[in-house]
C-alpha cells in the first residue's frame, strides 16, 4: 500500500543514519519495487522482507508492486522503460537477469543494456525432492529406480527455469529417460509432486522444506555449496559426487539504466545497511534464504558472469529458446 506523505524534515530525521550525500540523493516520492512473480512466491517473500526493512532507510516509502507473467518479463520490461529517477526498481532474479537472454528468442528487454545494478540481496539453493511414497531413500537409489523405468516425469516451475535445467542435467548425467512437466502455478507443481503425479522436482529450500519436515516429501540432495540449515540431514550434490549439479537462484535490485550515479549510490547504501543488520539477515535465514549484501559493482560483475554461465548450461541441455 502507498506510504503516507511525510514532510521533508521528518524524512531526513528517519534517514539520519545515512550519509548526508545519500540522504540528498534519495527520491522524495515512494519507491516502487516491481516484482515479476505472484504473492507468496519465493521472490515475493524476499522482496517484501527487504521492503519492510527499507522503510526506515528509504523513509519516503517503499511499495511492492506484483506484476506477474511471462516468467518475470512483463515486470522487467516495465522497469526498463520507467523514468530513471530512482522511484521504480526491479526486484529481479536469476531467470530475468541472467537466463532470459538464452531462453527467450524474443526478449522485450536486454538485462545488460537496460538495467543498472543496485545490490544483490539474497540467494537460495534447491533441493531435489521426490514423493514420500517413492521406494527410494537416497539419490543413488533414485537413479537406479529411474533407470529401471521406461520414463520418469520431472516437475518444473516453468520451461527455462533453474529447476528445469537442473532436472535436465540430472537426467542426462544419470542416464534417465525423463520428461519435464512444466507448471505455471507454484501450487499446481507442489500438488503434482505431493500426489505422485511427477516423480522428482528441484524446488527451492524455502518451498519444499516444510513438506520434507512433515514427511510429505523426501529430499535426496541439495544444490548449494553447503548443507542447508533447514535440511541439515540432506547431503549436497558435491558430497554425492555430482558437483556439476550445483546451482542456486539469486535475487537483487536493478534500476533503469540511465539512473544517475548519485541516486544509485544512495539506493545501494540503504540496501547494504539493512542487509548488514541482524534483523533482516535472521528473517531471511529463517525462510531458507542466504543473505548476500553485494554492492552494485560486484552485483553487475556477477550478473555478467551468470549470463555467460547459464548460456553454456542452456546450450549443453539442447534447450530450444521460447518464442
Amino acid at each position: 500500500m502507498p506510504q503516507p506523505h511525510l514532510p521533508r524534515r521528518a524524512l531526513l530525521a528517519a534517514a539520519a543514519f545515512l550519509p548526508l550525500a545519500a540522504q540528498a540523493a534519495l527520491p522524495e516520492r515512494p519507491i516502487r519495487l516491481v516484482l515479476g512473480f505472484p504473492p507468496g512466491s519465493g521472490p515475493d517473500v524476499v522482496g517484501r522482507l527487504l521492503a519492510e526493512a527499507l522503510r526506515e532507510a528509504w523513509p519516503a516509502g517503499v511499495v511492492v508492486d506484483n506484476k506477474p507473467g511471462a516468467a518475470g518479463a512483463i515486470a522487467a520490461q516495465e522497469v526498463a522503460r520507467a523514468a530513471a529517477d530512482g522511484t521504480t526498481l526491479l526486484f529481479g532474479e536469476v531467470g530475468q537477469l541472467a537466463m532470459a537472454p538464452s531462453t527467450y528468442a524474443r526478449l522485450p528487454y536486454d538485462p545488460a543494456r537496460d538495467f543498472a545494478a543496485v545490490a544483490e540481496v539474497a540467494a537460495i539453493d534447491f533441493a531435489f525432492v521426490v514423493p514420500a511414497s517413492l521406494p527410494v531413500e537416497e539419490l543413488d537409489s533414485y537413479v537406479a529406480w529411474g533407470r529401471s523405468r521406461s520414463q520418469v516425469f520431472m516437475g518444473t516451475f516453468g520451461a527455462g527455469t533453474p529447476g528445469h535445467f537442473g532436472a535436465t542435467m540430472l537426467a542426462a548425467q544419470a542416464g534417465l529417460r525423463a520428461e519435464a512437466v512444466h507448471f505455471r502455478a507454484t501450487g499446481d507443481a507442489m500438488a503434482a509432486i505431493l500426489g505422485g503425479d511427477v516423480q522428482g522436482m528441484f524446488g527451492t529450500i524455502a518451498l519444499v522444506a516444510p513438506h520434507v519436515q512433515a514427511g510429505r516429501l523426501k529430499a535426496l540432495a541439495v544444490t548449494g555449496p553447503a548443507r542447508a540449515p533447514l535440511l541439515p540431514q540432506v547431503p549436497t550434490m558435491a558430497e554425492l559426487g555430482r558437483p556439476g549439479l550445483g546451482f542456486h537462484a539469486w535475487f537483487g535490485l536493478v534500476a533503469p539504466a540511465a539512473t544517475p550515479a548519485p541516486v544509485l549510490a544512495a539506493l545501494e547504501e540503504g540496501v547494504l545497511r539493512v542487509l548488514a543488520a541482524p534483523p533482516l539477515r535472521a528473517r531471511l535465514a529463517e525462510t531458507g534464504f542466504r543473505p548476500a549484501g553485494h554492492g552494485r559493482v560486484d552485483f553487475a560483475r556477477m550478473m555478467q558472469a551468470e549470463t555467460v554461465r547459464w548460456a553454456e548450461v542452456v546450450r549443453a541441455t539442447g534447450f530450444r529458446a521460447i518464442e
